[in-house]
């Protein structure tokens, strides 16, 4: 879908939600929500710059020329990848303090789910770097550039580009996962439709407006994305398929 179709179905969204939200009896106390919204957005923001940190830590890693490097990313990657989000989330929580360190519920959901998607992102690196063109590599070694250099300056901003459309799918899948922190006591939007549910039983009202607000951010979300890949696609010449 183009971003006009994307930017015309978001202003729907919240419109319509906004007509719902009114037509209820919440329309008298929307600081609720608001409150909610707030801590999944900081949530997602923070872990946002977490994962890519973690993606980027990993990802290289498994290309790192020294065996110990590469043998700790594959392992953080293949845990992180092959076992439950909310089993991870809850391990951080409710296990690690058995052992001394406690985490705040913040600084465990962030983690947490940082960590999650991190490892998926981990693969989109490793695989995007490796799908630079060795040419680039070869023509790079033939300027004297050091490893460094090649790095920062002719694989990574390549490598990038094509990064960009499945980090967009990880962006959506990140911000699902935030929903996991009402498990451990943090008000996102998730936890505070829980509570108004148990407090005023109208499930249908309450889940509803949830609906609207995921389905909005994460328009948000894509639309943000695709336009981040638009930008990166500049000067970049098409070949037409033969």
């Amino acid at each position: 879908m183009s971003i006009p179709a994307l930017i015309a179905v978001l202003i729907a969204t919240m419109a319509l939600g906004l007509m719902y939200f009114r037509a209820t009896p919440f329309s008298a106390n929307p600081e609720v929500f608001i409150d909610g919204a707030l801590v999944t957005l900081q949530i997602l923001g923070t872990s946002a710059v977490l994962t890519l940190v973690v993606a980027f830590a990993a990802g290289l890693g498994r290309l790192a020329p020294w065996w110990p490097v590469r043998w700790l990313s594959t392992v953080y990657v293949e845990i992180f990848r092959g076992t439950s989000a909310l089993v991870q989330l809850f391990w951080l929580f409710y296990v690690l303090p058995l052992f001394g360190p406690t985490i705040a519920p913040f600084t465990a959901g962030v983690i947490g789910v940082s960590l999650n998607v991190g490892a998926y992102a981990a693969v989109v690196v490793e695989a995007s770097v490796r799908a630079v063109p060795k040419a680039q590599r070869e023509a790079a070694i033939a300027l004297n550039l050091s490893p460094f250099d090649r790095t920062r300056r002719i694989i990574l901003p390549q490598a990038i580009r094509m990064m960009i459309p499945p980090f967009g799918n990880l962006a959506i899948q990140l911000f699902k996962l935030t929903a996991l922190v009402s498990f451990i006591g943090l008000s996102d939007l998730t936890y505070t439709a829980y509570q108004l549910n148990q407090t005023t039983y109208r499930t249908v009202e309450v889940f509803t407006i949830i609906l609207f607000m995921y389905f909005a951010f994460g328009l948000a979300i894509t639309i943000g994305m695709k336009l981040l890949e638009r930008r990166f696609a500049r000067g970049v010449i098409r070949v037409p398929a033969r």
